[in-house]
């Protein structure tokens, strides 16, 4: 999803015609939020059902730069339009109603490029020199580490440390709420690569309480919701999400997909129109359970097994290496009993 859409900004200014496609989910994914707005620019753009899903077709296009209030944060809508307005003449102008994920300001920033950021408003336009080059070490993915935190602070007696794991405040949501359900988690050996603040993060199991997650914090950890259900159901007390209709147009349902499998395995999990509550704490019973070809609920999923009573398989667990090559081998490495059987499951 965030591929299709960061390269869609980056073709639509370009003086040649680009064809965009992908699986069969992404072509579920909507496009309508980056292609209106880029229509707008002047981009030549057409899509399946008038450009709200992809296949996409771009024709050669000059771009104009614009103002643009964005309906909600998203980080992918924002990179998107920010890579086109560097191919924009005039000052391109984009408002965020709340903070979003910004790699690509710091980024294209450290590179040279004619980018301002007030606040949650950024400005852009089409560099006068070529953009300078950077040698990037990419950080330990937060969204993937949330994972392995959660492991260790729901299953007894655990106590891990996952190295260099990028803390850029707009992604460390998930970890902020670890804390506030009283999880032992601290950062260690803090510094700074690229633009981004890296650090240690220690965590150990310990008795976690019930939260309530709403407005501009969900965004901040809308990829870590399903994990964070599964962290839910061994909390005291009920906890509930709110304000994630984001995750109703992910890979999957993701509050659908994420209710159904964890009441496989016995928890008591219930759906709303933008989230979900969860009572806990609960013994978890070993099942059978399905990813829907979502590698983030095969992975929340995965770790749910881990401190359930008994047997559980995750079949189509396979697709965890979408986000996160090597996941089944490192709970291995931290003494988790995991056995891949083919492409089945796990």
């Amino acid at each position: 999803g965030t591929t299709i859409r960061l390269i869609a900004g980056l073709v639509a200014g370009q003086p040649f015609s680009s064809f965009l496609t992908g699986t069969d989910q992404i072509r579920r994914r909507p496009m309508d939020r980056i292609v209106g707005p880029l229509r707008t620019m002047g981009a030549n753009v057409i899509g399946r059902q008038n450009g709200r899903f992809a296949p996409l077709a771009f024709d050669a296009s000059k771009l104009r730069g614009f103002e643009y209030d964005m309906p909600v944060a998203s980080a992918q809508v924002k990179s998107c339009l920010i890579l086109a307005g560097l191919f924009a003449r005039d000052l391109t102008v984009i408002r965020q109603p709340g903070p979003a994920r910004d790699h690509t300001e710091r980024m294209l920033a450290a590179m040279g490029a004619p980018l301002e950021v007030y606040g949650n408003t950024i400005h852009c336009e089409k560099p006068s020199a070529a953009l300078k080059p950077l040698e990037i070490r990419v950080p330990g993915d937060p969204s993937s580490a949330a994972f392995v935190a959660a492991a260790g602070a729901i299953v007894p007696h655990s106590q891990l440390t996952i190295a260099g794991v990028g803390v850029n405040p707009t992604r460390t949501g998930f970890f902020d709420a670890l804390l506030e359900m009283g999880a032992t988690i601290g950062y260690r050996n803090l510094r700074e690569r690229s633009g981004e603040p890296i650090a240690d993060i220690d965590v150990s199991y310990g008795e976690l309480h019930a939260i309530s997650l709403s407005g501009e914090r969900i965004v901040t950890m809308i990829d870590e919701l399903p994990i964070l259900a599964v962290v839910a159901s061994q909390a005291i007390g009920t906890t509930v999400i709110r304000d994630a209709g984001e995750l109703r147009v992910k890979e999957t349902d993701r509050i659908a997909t994420t209710v159904s499998e964890l009441r496989k395995l016995g928890a008591k999990i219930d759906p709303t129109l933008d989230g979900f509550s969860v009572e806990g704490p609960v013994r978890l019973m070993g099942g059978a359970v399905e990813s829907h070809d979502d590698h983030r609920l095969a992975m929340a999923l995965t770790v749910a097994a881990l401190c359930a009573q008994g047997q559980t398989s995750v079949y189509g667990a396979e697709v965890t290496a979408d986000s996160f090559p090597g996941f089944e081998s490192t709970l291995q490495a931290l003494g988790a009993d995991i056995d891949m059987r083919g492409q089945e499951g796990a």
